[in-house]
């Protein structure tokens, strides 16, 4: 029976878990690899039993590890909660907020973090990045309270809640050949380098619905994880791009990419916000999510409106007299 394990230990246990060696979890925790070694070892005589193995010149945990670090994220999850509700009850908000967002939603979701945490001093934020697949098992893992999406994942039982629209294009450089048509329609990109994110990321799976929709197949020049690669590529004249203008806003008013002359370009999605279903959420996180509800689409036509006034006073100020 465990009776003296401590926050520390269990603490010391799960990030070795998280993060898979022992140096790691040091860094995380600022503490030294031997006071990390020191708590694990406290905790396996506590268990009477190793909780972890050497493999090779790292650990891996063991069934007994295993388990007891599923345990000890959720007793640490509950006390981090118990910590924030407490101070809700005191009148105000404080803690860590915890979003995991896609890749593509960086570009909009720093002022929304900004603009929730004025005010709030006591609130913290922690942000983590990722594609799609990525951000699902964080969520699955209750590594964040609330994710930023596209869509909500099948796979997961999820409460979301839509908070702003979500414009997405084809694009291209100006002196692309393509811009010289008065009317595309997808048909007419088939001989095209389409440049698109990797499989399974929110504007992949749109332009893949795009293209089954119309009965085309779908030819991928390059396949890219960075949305900053594609934007590169595209500008050279490399080929023709599917993606999110907020990735793109500045690229757009500088003249370096414009939309390509079809119909219904561009076209418009939903971001959400998702917590799971099956898990109650913290009074910050809700207190976040509400805030995305009614002031999210707001904040961010701001934004861009803020970013297109910026590029075209640079641009004016750069042009001869």
């Amino acid at each position: 029976m465990i009776k003296n394990a401590t926050f520390r230990q269990l603490a010391a246990l799960h990030a070795v878990s998280r993060l898979g060696s022992v140096s790691r979890a040091a860094s995380e925790l600022h503490l030294t690899q031997p006071a990390v070694s020191i708590q694990i070892k406290l905790l396996e005589e506590a268990a009477g039993m190793p909780l972890l193995e050497r493999e090779g010149r790292g650990v891996r945990l063991s069934g007994a590890g295993e388990l007891l670090s599923g345990y000890a994220g959720r007793i640490l999850e509950l006390w981090r909660e118990a910590g924030d509700e407490v101070a809700a009850q005191r009148g105000g908000f404080s803690g860590t907020l915890r979003v995991g967002a896609v890749t593509t939603a960086e570009y909009l979701l720093p002022p929304l973090l900004v603009a929730f945490a004025d005010g709030r001093p006591e609130v913290k934020i922690q942000l983590k990045v990722g594609n799609r697949n990525d951000i699902v098992q964080m969520l699955a893992g209750q590594e964040v309270d609330v994710a930023i999406m596209g869509r909500p994942p099948a796979e997961l039982k999820t409460k979301a809640v839509p908070f702003a629209r979500h414009p997405m294009a084809f694009l291209a450089a100006p002196t692309h050949p393509l811009m010289t048509r008065r009317r595309l329609a997808i048909a007419d990109l088939s001989g095209a380098k389409l440049l698109v994110r990797e499989r399974g990321s929110g504007t992949r799976t749109t332009v893949e619905t795009l293209y089954r929709e119309a009965g085309i197949a779908l030819l991928v020049g390059s396949e890219l994880s960075s949305n900053e690669a594609i934007k590169q590529m595209c500008a050279a004249g490399f080929g023709v791009a599917f993606l999110s203008l907020h990735t793109c806003r500045l690229e757009l008013d500088a003249g370096l990419l414009a939309l390509l002359p079809m119909t219904a370009n561009p076209i418009e999605r939903d971001w959400y916000a998702m917590h799971l279903a099956t898990r109650r959420l913290p009074q910050l996180a809700s207190a976040f999510m509400q805030f995305l509800a009614d002031d999210g689409q707001r904040l961010i036509l701001a934004q861009l409106r803020a970013t297109s006034g910026s590029s075209k006073r640079r641009s004016t100020a750069r042009s001869p007299k």
